[in-house]
């Protein structure tokens, strides 16, 4: 019933809103996903056609454009997802890659027949770098999107250097050459693997910070990677550019899965949209949490009963603009991270189920300018991962000091 009523929400909001495509004169629908092993979508789902718009220049968009939803594929027989997190007190030797993340995602490069396909925000871990060379000479197409200052600008400092390891061996590498950050951390992996999460693939991401990976085995779930992959390397960032959040949705394993960007796809107002719907708990861990409607909502849900806990990183979360204050001077169990580096998680916890993951913080900067991606899946067996690490989080904190803050 809950995988049933996420779909139901999800649905609702992509109804809602739609972001207007490159010509702002005519809105057209989406290239839907390909049918798949199914001629028959969910029986809660209702495909629908949807006639184009005629809009007037610079108009917004309508309010109301019906989706296009096309039949979903049918499970695979192996497990599709799998759940990595950093541990910085166990796993933090650069020198020693064993039973870290960084050795789940050199394997997978390893394991590349056709194609990797690369965003990620910065870059500093050279048997990575050795890696995707080794591929590249495989015959494995390799490409690379990453931010301008923080990725090809930064390559120049002392420990990088890894993008010339890239380029020197025809791998070509893009930035996105604009003051706003292409944040993402997502790799697809010949069509068929997403890696996802918070992970910058940098010493500190792996070592040092607390951090998180989901693997999405489907070609369905890459497929919208890809098409995201692809309006970047073809220089299209920003609000304007074009949404496929229509599309961007599957079942994997009866496991409904969505998928959002920003800024095209106002990703903030549909995750609170899955948070107002908490029913019994809500967990959270954020590096940067300074979005007021997402805390007023915790607030909201808290005084109707629902158990909300979270942990915010220490740096920054002071802060006037950080929504910690809020949280707390509302009554609500919140704490600052024991991590003497750094909390970059961007998770969100619903019910036990629901999870809410990916390179996007909490802020306006996130939702507005920078390019990010956000997972959502309704799962118990994943949530119960990610609540292991909340707790793991939560046993490293401590509770405010009293007087912490001074409340309206």
């Amino acid at each position: 019933m809950k995988k049933l009523l996420l779909l139901f929400l999800l649905l609702s909001v992509l109804l809602s809103s739609c972001e207007p495509m490159d010509d702002p004169t005519v809105y057209a629908p989406p290239t839907p996903l390909p049918f798949f092993a199914s001629e028959t979508p969910p029986p809660f789902i209702v495909p629908v056609t949807e006639t184009p718009v005629i809009l007037p220049p610079d108009s917004e968009t309508p309010e109301f454009i019906v989706p296009v939803v096309e039949t979903l594929p049918v499970a695979s027989p192996t497990r599709w997802w799998d759940v990595y997190f950093t541990n910085p007190l166990v796993i933090n030797d650069p020198n020693n890659p064993v039973g870290s993340v960084e050795e789940k995602l050199i394997q997978l490069i390893n394991d590349a027949q056709s194609s990797i396909h690369i965003a990620s925000f910065e870059f500093s871990l050279t048997r990575v770098a050795e890696a995707l060379v080794a591929a590249k000479n495989r015959g494995v197409d390799v490409k690379w999107m990453t931010d301008d200052k923080n990725g090809l600008s930064y390559d120049t400092q002392p420990g990088r250097g890894q993008f010339s390891m890239l380029t020197g061996a025809g791998i070509e590498v893009k930035d996105d050459a604009r003051s706003a950050l292409m944040h993402n951390k997502f790799w697809i992996f010949d069509q068929q693997i997403v890696w996802t999460g918070s992970t910058n693939v940098t010493v500190n991401g792996v070592y040092k910070q607390n951090n998180n990976v989901i693997v999405v085995r489907s070609p369905e779930i890459a497929l919208i990677y890809e098409r995201e992959f692809q309006e970047m390397w073809n220089g299209q960032f920003g609000p304007r550019a074009p949404s496929t959040v229509n599309n961007q949705w599957a079942i994997l394993d009866g496991t409904p899965v969505q998928v959002l960007f920003t800024p095209e796809d106002k990703a903030m107002s549909k995750m609170i949209a899955v948070v107002a719907d908490a029913q019994t708990s809500i967990r959270f861990l954020a590096f940067s949490f300074t979005d007021f409607p997402l805390a007023q909502v915790m607030i909201d849900r808290a005084k109707t009963g629902v158990d909300v806990r979270g942990v915010f990183e220490t740096f920054g979360s002071s802060s006037p603009n950080s929504e910690l204050q809020t949280l707390w001077c509302a009554g609500l169990p919140v704490r600052q991270d024991g991590n003497p580096s750094f909390l970059h998680h961007k998770v969100i916890i619903v019910d036990e189920s629901i999870v809410l993951t990916g390179s996007m913080n909490y802020s306006a900067n996130a939702e507005e300018s920078n390019e990010e991606n956000v997972i959502i899946m309704d799962n118990a067996e994943i949530a119960a991962l990610y609540l292991q690490e909340f707790e793991t989080v939560w046993s490293q904190t401590q509770s405010m000091a009293a007087g912490a803050f001074t409340c309206p």
